[in-house]
């Protein structure tokens, strides 16, 4: 599989490496052009490319987006045809520049995404996983992996994320709608930045059922 990353930070350099080792061909970029990713691409090998952010949108049947949280606003700048119908993994989380959690009210930073990616399949994951984790974390055995949620509205593409995690050594889980599985995945959910097996993960997301659905608590 072909897929576009969009940003180059721990993340993206992480996942990059991850994909192209589970045999999939990737193009990186990041806003400061594909000159700047030279050395990146070099080290993971020949299926890793540098390219513009728009140039990567094309390259990929699937894209990541990796970009903080504070760039989002920027993507409204892409050319809609590079995105429609287009499955785009959510792996931003709402921090700051000074890495304080942005209070998003009622909704969730992949809802928040989604309204400047209009036409494009979004599926949160890639979030709850501290980078090193996810760079150590997967198994070639299935027994006992690391989980990886994912939440989006498309079954489909769900289904499709879902097959790249077990690509790359981890177990997906699905927490949910966009905006009810992605609150889940919120940071400051037990289930944000805490590695899991599949039995206590399912645990986890039945104790955020009993209190419906809703994360973070407000009184």
């Amino acid at each position: 599989m072909k897929i576009g990353i969009i940003g180059a930070g721990n993340i993206g350099e992480t996942t990059a490496r991850l994909f192209v080792n589970a045999g999939h061909q990737i193009a990186i970029s990041n806003s400061k052009g594909p000159q700047s990713l030279k050395s990146l691409v070099i080290s993971i090998g020949a299926d890793a490319k540098a390219m513009t952010v728009q140039a990567a949108l094309a390259f990929g049947d699937i894209i990541l987006l990796a970009i903080p949280w504070r760039k989002r606003e920027e993507l409204r700048s892409l050319p809609s045809e590079l995105l429609k119908n287009k499955i785009v993994i959510d792996a931003t989380n709402p921090y700051s520049e000074n890495f304080e959690l942005i209070d998003l009210g009622n909704s969730t930073s992949s809802e928040e995404v989604a309204k400047e990616l209009h036409g494009a399949r979004i599926v949160k994951a890639f979030n709850t996983m501290y980078y090193e984790t996810l760079w150590t974390g997967g198994r070639k055995s299935k027994d006992d992996r690391l989980v990886l949620f994912v939440a989006g509205d498309d079954a489909v593409a769900k289904d499709v994320v879902s097959k790249l995690i077990e690509d790359v050594g981890f177990k997906a889980v699905d927490s949910g709608s966009l905006r009810e599985g992605g609150r889940k995945q919120q940071p400051g959910s037990p289930i944000y930045n805490n590695p899991m097996t599949v039995e206590v993960a399912y645990e986890r997301l039945a104790e955020l059922d009993k209190h419906d659905n809703t994360w973070p608590h407000r009184d």
